[in-house]
């Protein structure tokens, strides 16, 4: 992969980048792949070296995903705790690609576990990032009820970022699914109540209204092209911005 441009002005100088646990599967239907998170550790890196301070939530639906636990017959707080849990596993394995891509990285967790991170105290993550380190959020809000979409809103605004940066599998946000409708159409920019008037889906109502009452820029991306990342940091490429109205 062709270095990206550090030379190149980014969009924002700190941003929270979420990434769902189906982004880390590849071609699996289950789990890890390896090559994808060295990929996505290698965007991070490229992002890094931009000067921009970066940090993370994943998701855990690769793994388990509370809410059709809970549809299965679980009870839904126990569900929701295991799919907290499935984050800490991804949070992990993503630190683990950008030590060996020689990022520097911490992953602290909302729920308490020391043996394996740190637990989640935001002037710690503030000063890990002034130290060009990237934080991972694992373990959602330490809450049942609540999205990992939520929490990346959440521990955005928390860590003064200037964006979120939400990685899909398409790049932006369409009327419908553009891989089903070829007539989907593409929004270049919305502001949060056009997403939520016209139920779009980019994430739970929770998050955009969070994002909404502390005017927090969310940019949707697709994360699978060639330094993705890096390009629309830089202000390039195709994404969506949802902001406030000009």
């Amino acid at each position: 992969m062709p270095a990206a441009d550090a030379s190149a002005a980014p969009q924002f100088r700190r941003v929270l980048l979420k990434i769902s646990g189906e982004g880390l599967m590849g071609p699996r239907e289950f789990g890890l792949d390896s090559a994808t998170v060295a990929a996505i550790a290698r965007e991070v890196r490229s992002v890094r070296e931009m000067g921009v301070q970066v940090c993370l939530v994943i998701g855990g639906g690769n793994l388990f995903r509370g809410v059709s636990g809970a549809a299965e017959g679980m009870d839904r707080t126990s569900a929701d705790y295991m799919g907290m849990l499935a984050t800490v596993m991804n949070a992990m394995a993503v630190q683990s690609a950008l030590e060996k891509a020689g990022v520097q990285t911490r992953v602290q967790s909302a729920i308490p576990m020391e043996a394996v991170c740190e637990p989640y105290i935001r002037r710690r993550a503030i000063r890990h990032m002034e130290k060009d380190r990237v934080v991972i959020f694992a373990a959602g809000t330490g809450n049942p009820f609540f999205t990992t979409d939520t929490a990346a809103a959440l521990r955005a605004v928390e860590m003064n970022c200037g964006a979120l940066l939400k990685a899909t599998n398409v790049d932006g946000v369409y009327s419908a699914d553009p891989k089903k409708d070829p007539q989907a159409e593409f929004y270049p920019r919305l502001t949060y109540t056009d997403v939520l008037a016209r139920n779009l889906r980019v994430m739970d109502a929770s998050a955009i209204a969070l994002a909404r009452e502390n005017r927090l820029p969310i940019v949707v991306f697709d994360m699978h092209g060639e330094n993705a990342f890096a390009k629309v940091m830089a202000g390039e490429g195709r994404y969506t911005i949802i902001a406030e109205e000009e």
